[in-house]
């Protein structure tokens, strides 16, 4: 996210008020566009299911299908996601661009396969007709793709395409979906039809962009790897920070508010209602940090780095840190005293827009809808602080705060679940924001006093990696691409004298 910020940094000192619109436009875009405009989207196609006159058992397992989709899509991307970013951050800080588009083909195609293997299997059982499976398996491709695909748009600069990109893609897909509503056939399987051409237009508009920014790219897709027996931690984070943050949803489907669906779908509308709603509530900390934190805290984080790489001399090294810090500090309180005011916000006016909504929200619903809104509002502010520890490659810290979030949230969820007080629902998620809030706290706290340790210690300590599993896999996997390129290449489709002739295979 650093390229971001040192780009929008260039918008916001432009001066006036129309500059800086445009700037928090971009940047809101960018950071939520897409969850923001995939919300929007589902909540249009249950609209037009309800115009369409579906039946409500319809509707429910076509939520169902949606829902299942995108949590395996994100499970399985969570595991690459940081890698990715990672590895993507290295190859251009060594101005070798021309290996970042060979490692999207490589993500690809390890976490394709895995999806349509595990997926698949729980589809078969899952108790659904063979064409819901197959929709439903669909959807999950098309999201890994999407997902993947949001790791490289960070580097890109045109905001305003990506912004297009996100607008246009659900736009036809919610129009198509309105037409055939319209004409009499809303059914589910052409209202997920509509789902997945709305994303699947936003992946080939994405994957233009990505051409048009990075090469063609030479060298291995899977080198990337490597970066996993370099950077273990990272990969266990994200996978740490998917669970922490959505493990209790799919745990509640299995609780005392779950509903069948059919075979193995189930539902928790009483608590995936108030969780998706109490999640709007940490968009402005989302935004604030690409704009507050990066914008403002990334030019000094750049210049105390830099002043290693150029012989800075200590008294400049220590005076960068000084003001490094403050910035640090300064915008950090600021993005959590912009995520109080719109927790208090939420929990105070948020049960008065439920009811004007038609959203079937009981009582029940409005307590765990506030006690989510404070969740949500530490697990913010603590992923913002993640984040910074991530920046000064302190895996280890982000490791244990994203780890305990995951097992605390999820372990006292189950534990409320088990004991079926439902009068609590949702303060399991909120012990483990708690959790992670008080560990990012006092680790930021501990790292930013020990920061030339970090920059100097830690990184050549990092640096020297071995022969590691997924340094076999990715040597195997070359190979396996390698010869199946060679295969591809026996035979010469137009030689010199415009006549097709076999090759002889090589001798061994």
């Amino acid at each position: 996210m650093a390229g971001i910020g040192f780009s929008l940094n260039r918008l916001f000192q432009k001066k006036g008020m129309l500059n800086l619109c445009r700037a928090y436009a971009y940047a809101g875009a960018v950071a939520i566009g897409p969850m923001v405009m995939g919300v929007c989207l589902l909540l249009g196609i249950s609209f037009v299911s309800q115009v369409a006159g579906m039946p409500q058992a319809e509707r429910e397992i076509m939520n169902c299908m949606l829902t299942y989709s995108l949590l395996v899509s994100l499970f399985v991307t969570s595991f690459m996601n940081m890698i990715l970013t990672r590895y993507i951050s290295d190859m251009l800080y060594e101005g070798r661009k021309e290996r970042v588009m060979p490692s999207f083909y490589g993500a690809l195609a390890v976490m394709l396969p895995l999806c349509f293997v595990g997926y698949g299997i729980v589809l078969l059982f899952s108790g659904i007709p063979p064409v819901y499976m197959i929709v439903s398996m669909w959807f999950a491709l098309t999201m890994i793709v999407v997902w993947t695909q949001m790791n490289y748009l960070s580097a890109l600069k045109d905001y305003r395409s990506i912004a297009m990109g996100f607008a246009a893609s659900m736009l036809t897909g919610f129009l198509l979906a309105l037409a055939l509503a319209f004409f009499g056939h809303g059914t589910v399987l052409s209202l997920m039809f509509c789902v997945i051409l709305s994303y699947g237009i936003m992946s080939i508009w994405y994957y233009v962009l990505m051409l048009g920014y990075f090469p063609h790219g030479e060298g291995s897709p899977f080198t990337y790897l490597q970066w996993f027996d370099k950077c273990r931690a990272l990969a266990l984070t994200g996978i740490f920070v998917n669970l922490g943050l959505y493990g209790h949803l799919v745990i509640m489907y299995f609780g005392p508010l779950h509903r069948k669906i059919m075979g193995l779908f189930y539902a928790a509308p009483s608590y995936d209602i108030p969780s998706l709603t109490a999640f709007f509530s940490i968009l402005i900390t989302t935004i604030s940090f690409v704009t507050s934190v990066e914008v403002r805290f990334y030019p000094e984080y750049r210049q105390y780095y830099s002043l290693y790489n150029d012989g800075g001399s200590i008294n400049d090294i220590e005076a960068a840190e000084d003001r490094m810090v403050e910035v640090l500090s300064r915008e950090l309180v600021y993005c959590g005293y912009r995520q109080i005011i719109s927790t208090i916000l939420f929990v105070v006016f948020g049960g008065f827009i439920m009811d004007i909504l038609p959203l079937g929200m009981m009582d029940l619903g409005k307590g765990i809808f506030r006690t989510l809104c404070v969740g949500y509002g530490l697990y913010a502010i603590a992923n913002a602080m993640m984040l910074i520890l991530l920046y000064f490659e302190d895996y280890t810290g982000s490791l244990t705060a994203t780890g305990a979030f995951a097992l605390v949230a999820n372990t006292v969820t189950i534990w409320q679940a088990v004991k079926g007080d439902t009068a609590y629902f949702g303060l399991g998620f909120m012990a483990g924001a708690i959790v992670y809030f008080v560990i990012t706290l006092v680790r930021l706290e501990w790292s930013t006093r020990r920061l030339p340790y970090l920059l100097l210690g830690r990184q050549a300590a990092a640096s020297s990696t071995g022969r590691g599993l997924f340094t076999c896999l990715e040597n195997v996997l070359t190979r396996t691409d390698k010869r199946l390129d060679s295969s591809r290449t026996r035979f010469s489709p137009l030689p010199q004298d415009g006549r097709k002739r076999a090759v002889r295979p090589r001798r061994r």
